[in-house]
């Protein structure tokens, strides 16, 4: 494999990694001679690191998609091997809003659900409430939305409540406290909506 190979913005970011994250990639893609296998160790990686991988995923996609010619197959194949690898890593230890919407729009545009439902699980055990807002925020995507707007309905009240603070995510955490009092019969959380002067006797039964 031969980064110089996968084009020019591919080449410069990796070569802007710091040696760190390069090892990690390294260390995920294995042996050139052995079949391509996902680390099952953890790796530890910061914010940098997230950004790092982040650019790096996104040049590799866009370089497969220009790469069609059955000539290049071989590139194509490789770049792409690279690329799984990136996601790979940053799906293992993300807590980001951007990379979780990068990493669910690159599993909708392969039809792969199964990796979705995996990456989806990944927001209730990692990921804090006003990321996850960040999220609904964020993306157009209505799939991306409803998995976030119902990850945020199934957490516990007290971590929910937390973001009505906000002004940026007031309304989407008005939406999904009253999801658990109507649809869920939360008692809590119709009383934080009435705490907050958002509910009224009125919308009580």
């Amino acid at each position: 494999m031969t980064i110089k190979n996968f084009g020019s913005r591919v080449a410069s970011i990796w070569e802007g990694l710091r040696p760190e994250t390069r090892k990690m990639l390294v260390g995920a893609l294995g042996s050139k001679d052995k079949p391509f296998t996902f680390p099952t160790r953890k790796f530890y990686y910061d914010a940098h690191s997230d950004l790092e991988l982040s650019r790096l995923l996104s040049a590799l996609d866009e370089q497969s998609a220009a790469t069609n010619t059955l000539l290049e197959s071989t590139k194509k194949r490789e770049i792409e091997q690279l690329a799984d690898a990136c996601a790979a890593l940053l799906e293992a230890q993300t807590g980001s809003a951007e990379v979780f919407i990068q990493l669910a729009e690159r599993y909708l545009e392969r039809n792969d659900f199964k990796g979705l439902d995996s990456l989806s699980d990944k927001l209730a055990e990692r990921f804090l409430p006003i990321e996850i807002a960040e999220i609904i925020r964020q993306t157009d995507s209505a799939p991306i939305r409803a998995i976030a707007f119902e990850t945020l309905a199934l957490m516990p009240i007290s971590r929910l409540a937390s973001i009505l603070e906000d002004s940026a995510y007031y309304e989407i955490a008005v939406n999904a406290l009253e999801q658990q009092a109507f649809e869920f019969g939360s008692e809590e959380a119709r009383e934080i909506l009435m705490e907050a002067g958002i509910l009224d006797d009125s919308r009580i039964d």
